[in-house]
């Protein structure tokens, strides 16, 4: 048995009491926040970091929307949103492989706080969510550690956004964390300066690269057929190069990966090059040991632009993401658990709160929504067992693994998170729990917030 110590009593001060308290201020909590308080209630959105974003902030993940295509079909609402205020202010550039923009990892910090502001959120940064309170099976709200010590926060609804569905899991909902061999891999992403863009889109031109490319190595990537010769910003043959010339390590071998933007000021960004087998985003000394790794081979990676990519021969690191890109661990086991058949062919459910494209991508499959296919999202899969006044949005909802690496995606997640606002909302209003909120009022709103439902 561990050894432990006895903590004595305490009374935790109440700091502020709301009728939303969504935990995680990612694309899917961001989207909460502002669908909540749209819908008329008070909202307090909780981050333990110092920016709301999450993965598009905090870990600098900036294709928001790098499936979309000519014939795709989305949800729209929130989610599109986020891409349009970007663009409005200077805060995106066109996305290279896809017809949407991707936002900028520094400039939509800045865009958070804006909509946040307008739709009258109160923000709460540097709180780090340690327990929720519970009143028998009810979730009523939870503790917190900060600078300022051990505080409560008390809510009528709680919505779970943390992404590894922290809050359900510590509550007693049942959840299922993927098996740390079977995990997808973590990524540290960073951003370059000192790109010559002209001679590295040259270099991109003479030897244009697609998706069918992605298989190769240790990387076998499952697709429709429709995707193979389309075109990808992939980054292979430097690392291939390396490999064979004694220039990266042997068991660097899954190093390589996509290019985001590049810009005239010399900065390429969102670079999707480091792939972490192994690591539990739900383990602290797990994610210390794949940071520092992360940044080591982000560092090799750098060295292998400059020696065997044109443009990159005096290219230099700008920045890391402020944390590790974690894809997958704990989800929750819903009233409803989306499934593979759901997301492969069109899922179709009477409590629809949003559609989504058929775009996979996880576990070795690689689905691009380029024929106008799409599924929809059901309230079900973000109801956890066991836990009254809790709703779950993001890539924690339940559902199987495949369906997992559709949900997982940002967009996605905000169109879960505005459905979970908007239902936490009208919760509250009419004073039902979450199982017997009327979902047809919670589609119209949804709607008036121009969501695509069907």
């Amino acid at each position: 048995m561990p050894q432990t110590i006895e903590e004595p009593a305490r009374h935790t001060p109440v700091i502020a009491e709301t009728d939303v308290l969504v935990v995680g201020s990612g694309p899917g909590g961001l989207a909460a926040a502002l669908a909540a308080a749209r819908a008329g209630v008070q909202v307090i959105l909780l981050e333990r970091f110092g920016c709301m974003g999450g993965n598009i902030t905090v870990v600098g993940v900036e294709g928001f929307a790098w499936y979309r295509h000519a014939a795709t079909i989305e949800a729209g609402g929130i989610g599109r949103e986020f891409e349009d205020r970007a663009k409005a202010m200077g805060a995106a550039a066109p996305e290279s492989q896809s017809l949407s923009y991707e936002l900028d990892s520094e400039g939509f910090k800045l865009v958070a706080d804006r909509l946040v502001a307008e739709a009258g959120v109160r923000p709460m940064l540097h709180r780090q969510v340690v327990a929720p309170i519970l009143e028998g099976d009810r979730i009523a709200g939870v503790i917190v550690e900060s600078k300022a010590g051990r505080e409560a926060i008390r809510a009528a609804r709680v919505i779970d956004a943390t992404g590894d569905a922290d809050i359900a899991h510590r509550a007693g909902a049942p959840t299922a964390k993927t098996p740390v061999e079977e995990m997808q891999a973590a990524s540290v992403m960073f951003h370059l300066a000192g790109v010559d863009k002209t001679r590295f889109l040259a270099g991109v031109a003479a030897d244009p690269q697609t998706y069918g490319d992605w298989s190769s190595g240790e990387w076998q990537v499952e697709t429709s057929g429709k995707e193979d010769a389309m075109y990808s910003p992939f980054l292979g043959k430097p690392f291939d190069k390396a490999r064979k010339e004694g220039r990266l390590p042997a068991h660097l071998s899954t190093l390589g990966g996509t290019w985001g933007a590049v810009h005239d000021t010399g900065e390429m960004t969102y670079m999707n090059l480091v792939h972490l087998a192994g690591c539990d985003g739900t383990d602290p000394d797990s994610l210390t040991r794949f940071e520092i790794e992360g940044r080591a081979q982000a560092m090799a990676a750098i060295e292998v632009l400059r020696h065997y990519t044109p443009g990159c021969e005096g290219v230099r690191l700008r920045n890391f993401g402020m944390s590790i890109g974690i894809r997958d661990t704990r989800k929750i086991r819903a009233l409803y658990d989306m499934t593979e058949a759901d997301v492969r062919h069109e899922g179709r459910f009477d409590d629809s709160i949003g559609i989504y494209p058929e775009f996979i991508d996880g576990y070795g499959v690689l689905i691009l929504p380029t024929t106008g296919r799409y599924m929809q999202i059901p309230y079900r899969a973000m109801l956890p067992r066991g836990v009254r006044d809790l709703l779950v949005a993001g890539r924690c909802i339940g559902g199987d693994r495949i369906a997992h690496a559709a949900t997982r995606n940002m967009a996605c997640c905000a169109v879960t998170g505005q459905g979970a606002g908007v239902a936490a909302a009208l919760s509250v209003r009419d004073r039902r729990g979450f199982e017997e909120v009327d979902i047809g009022a919670v589609q119209g709103v949804l709607e008036r917030q121009g969501v695509r439902l069907h």
